[in-house]
């Protein structure tokens, strides 16, 4: 069985659709293969601590599911660093694809809590990519020495924080000539799916996070803490190989999605419960979410919030209600778990449908061997 990975960005279609899409194509490695010059060179954790401080941060006027959760849930199973979830002020973070969550702390605790600032900031994809608090707040990190990490179009973000000026970047494959001609001091690299570039990385599109955050526990916590941590998601490649211009928009896929626009949509729900593995729960939801014939719910007997497998707080959207199809829980790593949910959304949508969620999420190179 193989399996592949979907970017963040969205690529807007004549007809009012909008797609995301990235996907990565290469041979599959063995895991003593991962290259070293896959490997991030990243500072000693600041003064009085023994172990990195990864801040993850979500604008409260919306940010990209899976490049936040992805991060999130694999540094945390990881165990190699200290990971917080911050957000711009308090309340609910509404993710796209109709995940709603809370974070651990706004920037302004963690500001009053961590004077010294974070080791590493790993920012996703926004809402508004220019939001001025958000730009500040990352010079300031930056400032502080820390590294930081953008996530598919999270490099936008970085890009309006003048901190890809004069660098090397990556993104989500259907950015690369609007990020070209918004920011041309930048050096806007393809074939890649993660770069460092000094104190910065950058990703490709949304399935770019797993292997991005598997490289890290590697740089972190060393490769058997990445080996054994890949084995828990189902994932045996996080090489950074990647080929760009294996994603495109076909004649085929517009005429999917046009029909996709005109079909009744379904309502899939998720059930969530404490403890629920939130990688699992981000990819399921995006790639129900793009598949542009279902509106996905989180739900929950009783409608009340969740505490995830590694604590981050969920928000159920009601209970259950008749008539919607119902995603039953299974036993299998996220990215398999993945792979099985894009089979039976191609079995409900077809064959297409299946094809724009895997562009979108650039999603085509095999993280598993056969």
């Amino acid at each position: 069985m193989r399996f592949k990975f979907l970017a963040c960005g969205a690529m807007p279609l004549a007809f009012g659709v909008s797609l995301a899409i990235p996907t990565m194509v290469v041979a599959v490695p063995a895991l003593s293969a991962v290259s070293a010059a896959d490997g991030f060179v990243l500072p000693a954790p600041k003064v009085g601590r023994h172990r990195p401080l990864i801040a993850i941060l979500a604008d409260n006027g919306g940010a990209q599911t899976t490049d936040f959760i992805v991060p999130y849930g694999v540094l945390k199973d990881s165990d190699v660093a200290d990971v917080r979830s911050v957000s711009t002020r308090t309340g609910t973070i509404t993710l796209t694809r109709g995940l709603r969550i809370t974070a651990d702390e706004t920037i302004a605790a963690f500001d009053a809590r961590e004077a010294a600032g974070a080791d590493i900031v790993i920012v996703p994809a926004q809402a508004d990519p220019r939001n001025a608090v958000v730009a500040g707040w990352l010079r300031t990190q930056a400032a502080k020495g820390a590294t930081i990490i953008s996530v598919c179009d999270g490099a936008r973000v970085l890009a309006n924080a003048g901190l890809l000026d004069g660098r090397r970047a990556v993104t989500h494959w259907a950015s690369f000539q609007g990020m070209a001609k918004s920011y041309p001091t930048t050096n806007w690299i393809k074939d890649r799916r993660y770069l460092q570039d000094g104190p910065i990385i950058s990703t490709a599109g949304v399935t770019a996070s797993i292997p991005m955050s598997l490289a890290l526990v590697d740089a972190i916590g060393g490769h058997a803490a990445a080996i054994a941590t890949a084995h828990r998601f189902g994932v045996e490649d996080w090489g950074s190989a990647h080929r760009t211009a294996d994603f495109s928009i076909e004649k085929s896929d517009i005429a999917v999605a046009m029909l996709a626009r005109k079909a009744a949509h379904e309502s899939v729900e998720i059930p969530i419960e404490d403890g629920i593995d939130e990688v699992s729960l981000a990819l399921q939801a995006e790639a129900w979410g793009r598949s542009g014939r279902s509106k996905v719910a989180a739900t929950h007997t009783g409608g009340r919030p969740v505490r995830s497998r590694h604590g981050l707080i969920i928000m159920a959207d009601g209970e259950a209600q008749a008539g919607s199809y119902i995603i039953q829980p299974t036993t299998l790593p996220a990215v398999p778990q993945f792979e099985a949910t894009l089979a039976e959304m191609e079995r409900r949508y077809g064959v297409g449908a299946g094809r724009l969620v895997k562009v979108a999420m650039e999603y085509d190179t095999p993280l598993r061997a056969d």
